[in-house]
């Protein structure tokens, strides 16, 4: 498997504080990587350490190989970084915009482009100045999307987009994704990331506590249990791992941790009229993540 991004104690101080504190990462070619923390925790600074536009205080990063810091120049041939917030040029319209940062990157899919400016329903016969923040969003997203990058690096990128536009997002990141290019996603829209990443890295106060699949990551948060009965519903109180009771009539709900097993058993004596059981959604699991004490799994 190829390694397109591994940091190694990539730490990064100012004074005496650590924005990010020795994260060990590998992102592998071809993987969406979620990148989630609140605001503070490192993802900003993560970034701009990937991008070279910082030097690291210690530790390394390497893109395609090469360090992040020396080589940036070759680097940034070879990707596209999409901010949250896109600071372009307001006297210019948004093709000449689009084809300024085409020139900056030195490659282009013009085909790719101009499909990709029909699928945001993008004019882009306007000024920047006139552009709302959500077109404004669009340029730098056509632009990243349309020089086909072998790394995408977005951090918010679906910041001021409709909830319509960001489902165009999401299909361009699988489109790139099965192309074979990877994506390295920082996002506080937890569907999004939850919809698209094949791992999710999680970070708190500059330190990276968390990485793995969502299915990985679900022993941080319980699952769910709704049943309804003809009659009243059973006692589960003393059932091992099983919390948050619920009882409304003949309906039930409650959280399980551990074995289900001893929960099925009592409730399908009980005759349910129907049952339902879901995993913990990636905002459940991101909240219990930050709820459980720094340290402990």
């Amino acid at each position: 498997m190829t390694v397109i991004i591994e940091t190694k104690k990539l730490t990064k101080k100012y004074g005496s504080k650590a924005a990010l504190d020795s994260l060990d990462l590998t992102v592998n070619k071809g993987e969406v990587l979620g990148y989630l923390g609140p605001n503070g925790a490192g993802k900003t600074t993560t970034i701009r350490l990937l991008l070279g536009l910082t030097h690291p205080s210690d530790g390394s990063a390497t893109i395609f190989g090469e360090d992040a810091t020396r080589h940036a120049a070759d680097i940034h041939k070879r990707i596209a970084y999409v901010p949250g917030e896109t600071n372009l040029w307001p006297s210019l319209s948004g093709a000449e915009t689009l084809k300024f940062l085409a020139n900056l990157h030195g490659s282009i899919d013009e085909a790719y482009q101009k499909e990709l400016i029909k699928k945001f329903d993008f004019d882009p016969n306007k000024k920047v100045r006139t552009y709302s923040k959500g077109n404004r969003q669009k340029i730098a997203l056509i632009a990243a999307f349309a020089t086909r990058a072998d790394l995408l690096i977005f951090d918010e990128p679906t910041s001021g987009l409709d909830p319509v536009m960001a489902k165009i997002f999401r299909d361009e990141v699988l489109a790139a994704k099965k192309n074979g290019q990877t994506v390295f996603l920082s996002s506080h829209i937890l569907e999004e990331v939850e919809e698209l990443c094949d791992r999710i890295a999680v970070l708190r106060a500059g330190k990276l506590v968390e990485l793995g699949t969502l299915d990985e990551l679900r022993h941080f948060s319980a699952v769910t249990v709704e049943a309804t009965f003809t009659g009243k519903p059973p006692s589960v109180s003393g059932i091992k791992g099983v919390s948050n009771i619920e009882i409304h009539d003949h309906f039930l709900r409650c959280n399980i941790t551990g074995s289900i097993d001893e929960l099925l058993t009592v409730i399908s004596k009980a005759k349910p009229v129907s049952f339902l059981s879901r995993k913990p959604s990636l905002e459940e699991l991101f909240l219990a993540i930050y709820k459980t004490p720094s340290g402990e799994k």
